[in-house]
């Protein structure tokens, strides 16, 4: 089964995709790492932010993202930018990036590919972003579209950004998502939009808790059970080497 959670930034979808994927023994795939790695690509190769740099890059990168025990860790040309890929700047980046044909294209045939490998093995996964529901996965059997008013989803990211140390307001941060809102909603390649289809799912007010389950249920009347990874590798080699080569 295939569990699509898309949804703006803040609205708690990423950490409840985690912990649904946890409760039921799936694979939880994090396709925000995957945009913001190669954002960070850009920042550190001081690439323009042009779909024709984007071509460019995204042949020529060395990108590896696999499962590890503490979820999904990201490497860049050898080296492990897992921590790097969170902060403020690389958001920012992801959003811009993630516009461009190229590197969508790239990314959204990962991404089908893992949920095939998981599912062809009579297993689950948990797929979250802005258009799985809508492009990536459209035939998942469970679509979420997670909400939350503007000033919950700032608070909710700020208080994450001060507990890694980030010294950043909250009105920057509103900013910041407010931005980025308008930008995922007004893009030209799969722009973010609740798919027909999707549950609406409000975590205004809600705990972490209550959010997972709430979609756990959904799971559940679908008719899935819960299952547990026979072999952790074959959860790792899930997310193999994203690369010029691959």
């Amino acid at each position: 089964m295939i569990v699509a959670i898309d949804g703006p930034a803040g609205s708690g979808k990423s950490t409840t995709a985690r912990r649904v994927a946890d409760a039921m023994g799936w694979l939880y795939l994090d396709t925000g790492a995957m945009y913001r790695t190669i954002a960070l690509a850009f920042l550190d190769r001081g690439a323009p932010f042009t779909p024709e740099a984007a071509a460019d890059l995204v042949d020529d990168l060395d990108l590896d993202l696999r499962m590890g025990t503490d979820g999904l860790r990201a490497c860049l040309d050898d080296v492990d930018v897992t921590e790097r890929i969170r902060t403020p700047e690389a958001s920012e980046a992801a959003s811009r990036v993630s516009a461009f044909p190229a590197v969508r294209e790239r990314l959204v045939e990962e991404q089908r590919r893992i949920a095939r490998e998981q599912t062809s093995k009579g297993r689950g996964v948990v797929m979250e972003g802005r258009d799985i529901g809508t492009v990536v996965a459209p035939e998942a059997e469970v679509k979420v579209y997670m909400v939350a008013n503007p000033e919950e989803r700032a608070e909710r990211r700020h208080r994450e950004l001060v507990a890694r140390g980030e010294d950043v307001s909250l009105g920057e941060v509103a900013d910041e998502i407010s931005e980025r809102d308008a930008r995922d909603a007004t893009r030209e390649v799969s722009p973010l939009r609740q798919a027909k289809d999707a549950i609406t799912v409000d975590t205004t007010g809600l705990s972490i808790d209550e959010q997972v389950e709430r979609v756990v249920s959904l799971i559940r009347e679908r008719g899935a059970t819960s299952s547990v990874q026979s072999d952790p590798a074959d959860a790792d080699s899930a997310t193999r080497t994203i690369s010029s080569s691959s």
